[in-house]
């Protein structure tokens, strides 16, 4: 079609033609380079066109801009990047055991859960395409399905998960304690076997799956985890969690009423491996051995114990206690409920009182009264632990159903697990967590963006590639040693002003003497 005068009139670069497409849109009218000439024999030479440069709209010569880019150029850096910064020996231990392929999304998917608590498996592809993550671990797919069946085969592969396991427990050393205990998860699923009903289901009417956990309360981090079925109780399952993964070092701490003997084999392969478990208050071995006979105090903390040792048969030992205070707030509460439910009864209550605030501990260990009491009020933090596991990282109830699903979504979240007991420690050595909670820090951090032409670790805090991020969070971010800080540290006060340098000789010291 020939192109109106009025637009081929419309001033453009010089060597160009107009070509009207033809169509009815903005674009009609396209403008192209003058190409080369060609010769070809028996025929005249003709101009070949080239490329398009632009095109006319609305009178007016438009150049060409490139397409819009289809991948973002920016992403939310400060959360991903805090669960980053230590992953690096976990990720070595995973390609120790697993295809690059495997452990590259395995420590995605962890962080993924780390920054999103709660996160779906339908979220995973827009978390990991909004943050840092698919940066330092591109190519991961993220789809429901992908992830679903990601979770399928690593469950299915029991050999390299041990494997990856027994790495973290070699570190272990002999001194440290590990505590042992176990968390229930919500699982109503109809077709995997894990799911049952515990001995809370009465209270909650769901079913769950029982997750047991080895914890160093040393260094406040999981050294192993497993899953069982959800009426499966911790003391039947603890023997077959030593031996399936292989602890054999280390003192296990472990629940109130535990019973020895469950232990007994593993303890009598492995001498590096010992144990220091509460009694019930009515155990047998506490009365014949006369227990609560307390001949000395220690202080620990803010408390002052009243505490006793006595050796036993075969090399044990017994350590008992009774908290002054807390023996003074079971014996009102006894006598309050005893009172208020008129069932008080004087003869029971008179052989009840000197248990009140007491607790005793056997071991195979010859320990001092004061360490015994330190390695058990360590093994609290197991219990904080399992809050940040269904706290901090959401994992309440899981999101798989296949038995090696949940199986594998569970060592995933072990990973996770491992990530947030590092994180929370971090800040609260900073003192971060002193003036807001680990869900608000979180939420800061998140805030925090950059470009991806930027450097991607330990960047400068006052480079151009920041994307509106607060000064309040770029002191986190400083603080957390996840941004390099280039300001010059100055002394407090006012600084000192140099003398002048006199060129007048210096005066004696002393007043001068009287001429005579």
């Amino acid at each position: 079609m020939s192109v109106p005068e009025s637009v081929r009139k419309v001033a453009r670069p010089v060597n160009t033609i107009v070509e009207d497409s033809g169509r009815d849109t903005k674009y009609r009218y396209a403008v192209r380079e003058r190409g080369e000439i060609v010769y070809e024999n028996g025929s005249n030479p003709r101009p070949k066109n080239g490329k398009v440069i632009g095109h006319i709209i609305d009178g007016v010569f438009v150049p060409r801009k490139e397409k819009t880019a289809e991948v973002p150029n920016m992403f939310s850096y400060g959360a991903a990047a805090f669960a980053y910064s230590f992953t690096n020996d976990i990720y070595m231990d995973l390609l120790s055991v697993y295809p690059i392929r495997d452990a590259v999304e395995i420590i995605a998917i962890a962080i993924l859960k780390v920054i999103k608590p709660k996160i779906a498996c339908n979220r995973y592809s827009t978390e990991y395409e909004r943050t840092f993550v698919n940066v330092w671990y591109p190519g991961c797919a993220m789809s429901k399905n992908s992830i679903t069946e990601f979770y399928k085969r690593i469950g299915m592969d029991s050999d390299k998960r041990r494997l990856f396991q027994e790495k973290r427990l070699s570190a272990v050393c002999k001194q440290h304690h590990i505590a042992i205990d176990g968390t229930l998860r919500q699982d109503n699923s109809s077709v995997n076997d894990l799911s049952s009903y515990s001995r809370k289901a009465r209270v909650k009417g769901t079913r769950d799956i029982s997750i047991l956990y080895a914890f160093d309360t040393e260094t406040g981090e999981p050294l192993c985890s497993e899953v069982y079925p959800g009426n499966n109780i911790d003391a039947i399952t603890v023997a077959s969690f030593i031996k399936d993964n292989s602890i054999q070092k280390g003192i296990i701490v472990a629940d109130k009423g535990f019973p020895l003997k469950n232990i007994k084999e593993a303890l009598d392969k492995n001498n590096e491996l010992h144990y220091l478990l509460p009694l019930k208050r009515g155990a047998k071995l506490i009365k014949d051995n006369c227990a609560l006979t307390w001949d000395k105090t220690i202080h620990f903390g803010d408390r002052v114990l009243l505490c006793c040792k006595k050796e036993v048969n075969d090399k044990k030992y017994l350590y008992s206690f009774r908290d002054v205070y807390r023996a003074g707030k079971e014996d009102m509460g006894y006598v309050e409920n005893s009172i208020k439910k008129e069932l008080f009864d004087l003869e029971k209550y008179q052989k009840q009182k000197d248990s009140f605030g007491t607790i005793v501990f056997i071991s195979d260990l010859d320990l001092s009264e004061k360490e015994v009491y330190k390695i058990y009020s360590e093994r609290w933090l197991l219990e904080l632990m399992f809050a940040q596991y269904k706290g901090d990282e959401g994992l309440t109830t899981t999101n798989v159903q296949g038995d090696f699903s949940v199986i594998g979504e569970e060592f995933v979240n072990f990973i996770a697990t491992i990530l947030t007991s590092r994180m929370t420690k971090k800040a609260d050595e900073t003192g971060l967590l002193d003036t807001m909670s680990y869900g608000e820090l979180m939420d800061d951090l998140s805030s925090a963006w950059r470009g991806v032409k930027g450097e991607s670790v330990k960047p400068k805090d006052n480079d151009n590639y920041w994307i509106h991020t607060l000064p309040s969070v770029m002191e986190i971010l400083v603080k957390l040693d996840i941004a390099t800080c280039t300001k010059v540290k100055r002394n407090p006060g006012r600084p000192r002003k140099q003398k002048p340098v006199s060129d007048k000789p210096k005066r004696p010291r002393g007043r001068p003497r009287k001429n005579s």
